[in-house]
This record gives structure tokens, sequence and C-alpha cells, in this order.
């Protein structure tokens, strides 16, 4: 389950965050078609974030041993698994609400962009920062099982 949470919700975030950066980037297209490639930004920056799902769902799913799993492994891992796809799908809507709204922006005014550039990475830290808690909470169920392992012996 955990697996599945990153993942889903991590794609839900990427998903959503590139579909309404779009939006921004096609209305750039027909307002100021030479600055496509400067704000298409939000859209790439909204992809990464399916790639931290897609890392800890496989982290997570490397762990899963029938012998050694436990109950309390279990619920860690799908701790650390919506840890990371509800980051992840937060940081995708703030990706994609200030993707849209300064790309529009940058087609209006070529200033706005180093400070969308800042709201992206901010943005996109919150992503990280769930992958971050993920990686630890997936090291923590690892080790409680690796305790039961020793106490069965």
């Amino acid at each position: 389950m955990g697996a599945s949470c990153a993942l889903i919700f991590a794609n839900l975030g990427a998903a959503y965050g590139t579909a309404k950066a779009a939006v921004g980037v096609a209305h750039l297209g027909v307002a100021a078609p030479q600055l496509i490639m400067r704000g298409i930004v939000p859209v790439v920056m909204a992809g990464i974030l399916g790639i931290y799902g897609l890392i800890v769902a496989v982290i997570v799913s490397s762990a899963l041993n029938a012998e050694s799993y436990t109950n309390l492994g279990g619920y860690i891992h799908l701790g650390a698994g919506l840890a990371a796809g509800m980051a992840a799908l937060a940081a995708g809507m703030a990706i994609g609400v200030v993707g849209d709204s300064c790309v529009r922006a940058y087609g209006k005014q070529d200033k706005i962009f180093v400070a969308m550039i800042l709201m992206l990475i901010f943005a996109e830290a919150l992503g990280l920062y769930g992958l971050i808690i993920s990686l630890i909470m997936n090291n923590s169920a690892n080790t409680v099982n690796a305790k039961y392992m020793e106490g069965c012996k």
C-alpha cells in the first residue's frame, strides 16, 4: 500500500501540475511564441514529482520479505508512501497554480522569470521534503523488521 500510495499520489500531483501549467504555456505560445522554451520550466518541474513517487515505490517494494515483514514495518512503509505521495501531490498543485499564472505574466513582462523560478523551486521543495521523510521512514521500517528477525532466532 505504501508503494502504491507514493506512486499514485505523486503522479496525480505531477499530472495536475503539468496540465495546469501547460494551459499557461499554451497562452504564452499565443501571446509570445519566442518565450515558450523558457516557459516550459513549470511543466518539467511538475514531471519530476512523478519520479519522486517512483523512487519511493521501488525502495519500499524492494524491502518486502515474507519471512521478516512485520505489521509495524508495514504501517511505517504505508506512512512513508503517504508522506511522499501527499507531499508530491501538494507540490504538484502549487507548481500548477504558480506555473499557470507566472507563465502568463512572463508573456507580458520578462522580469517575472526569476521570481517564477524561485516560487517553483520552493514549491518543488515540498515534494523533496516528502521524499526525504519517506526515505528516513523506510530505514526505520527496515530496522524494525531486522530487530524482529533477531528476536526470532
